[in-house]
C-alpha cells in the first residue's frame, strides 16, 4: 500500500522533466522560414496547420514585418476553415492595430464576408444578417472605389433581400392569425425599408389583403394601386386587383383605371 503514492511522485516528476526537456528544446525559428511554411500549408490547403503557424510568426517575431501580414493571413486561414467567430477577432484586431495599412480595405471586406458566410435561412433570427449588413456597408462607405465595394454592394443587395423576407415570413404568420395590424406594420417595413428588394410586389398585395380584411376599404385600394403603378405585369397585382374586384371596388372601365393608377403617381419607389 505505501508503495502508490510513492508511483504517484514518480510519474508526476516524470510528466515534468518530458515538459522541461519540451521547454529547453524549444528553437526559435527564423521568420521567414516560418512564415514560408505556413503560406506553403495554405497553398495545400492545410488551414488548420496554416493557422497555427502564422500565429506562430507573430508569437515568435511580434514586432517584425511579417506579423502584421500574418496577422490577416491567419484571419483568412480561419475564414477558409469555417472558424467565422477566430476570423472575425483576428480581423478586428489587424484592424485596430493597422488602420492604415495598405491591406486595410481587404481585411474590411474579409470580415463582412465572415458574417456574410453565416447568414442563416429566414426562418431563424437574422442578428447575424443585420451584422453581416451593416459590414458590407462599411466596406461601401469606406472605399467606393475598390474591387471589393463592388462586390459588396452585391451582397448587400442580396443580403437586405434575405431581411426583407424575414419580415415578410413574420407578415404572412399574422396575416394568417388574423392579427392584421401587427401584418400590415410588417409589410410596410419591407415597403418602406427594402424598396429594392423582389419582396415589395408581395408585400403591397398583403397589405391590400389585409386592409380588405379589416374594413379600410381606401387604402386598399391605394395598396393595389401602387402595386399596380409600380409592378404592372406581376401576378401580385393581378391577384390585389382580383380581390378589389370581388369587392366591387376595382375601376370601372380602362379610362378608370388609367386615372386610378395615375393617382398613385406620388408613391412611386
Amino acid at each position: 500500500m505505501s508503495l502508490r503514492p510513492v508511483a504517484v511522485i514518480a510519474c508526476v516528476l516524470l510528466v515534468g522533466a518530458c515538459a522541461a526537456n519540451k521547454r529547453e528544446s524549444y528553437v526559435e525559428a527564423p521568420v521567414e522560414s516560418l512564415y514560408n511554411e505556413a503560406t506553403d500549408a495554405l497553398l495545400a490547403n492545410r488551414y488548420a496547420d496554416a493557422a497555427r503557424l502564422y500565429e506562430e510568426v507573430e508569437r515568435q517575431h511580434p514586432y517584425s514585418v511579417w506579423a502584421t501580414k500574418a496577422q490577416l493571413m491567419d484571419a483568412y486561414a480561419q475564414y477558409q476553415r469555417n472558424r467565422y467567430d477566430e476570423a472575425i477577432n483576428s480581423l478586428t484586431r489587424f484592424i485596430e492595430l493597422n488602420p492604415g495599412n495598405h491591406s486595410a480595405p481587404y481585411a474590411y471586406y474579409l470580415k463582412a464576408l465572415s458574417y456574410y458566410e453565416q447568414i442563416a435561412d429566414v426562418e431563424r433570427d437574422q442578428k447575424i444578417t443585420d451584422q453581416s449588413m451593416r459590414a458590407l456597408d462599411e466596406v461601401i462607405r469606406r472605399f467606393p472605389e475598390s474591387v471589393y465595394a463592388r462586390d459588396a454592394r452585391i451582397k448587400l443587395d442580396l443580403t437586405r433581400d434575405h431581411l426583407a423576407g424575414k419580415e415578410m415570413e413574420i407578415g404572412r404568420y399574422y396575416l394568417r392569425q388574423q392579427q392584421y395590424a401587427a401584418a400590415i406594420n410588417r409589410f410596410k417595413r419591407v415597403i418602406d425599408g427594402y424598396q429594392t428588394t423582389t419582396h415589395v410586389p408581395e408585400a403591397l398585395h398583403r397589405l391590400t389583403e389585409a386592409y380588405l380584411a379589416l374594413g379600410v376599404r381606401e387604402e386598399a385600394q391605394h395598396s393595389a394601386a401602387v402595386l399596380g403603378h409600380n409592378f404592372p405585369g406581376s401576378q401580385w397585382y393581378a391577384d390585389s386587383y382580383a380581390l378589389l374586384e370581388g369587392e366591387g371596388l376595382a375601376p370601372k372601365d380602362q379610362e378608370a383605371r388609367r386615372s386610378w393608377l395615375g393617382r398613385a403617381w406620388g408613391s412611386v419607389f
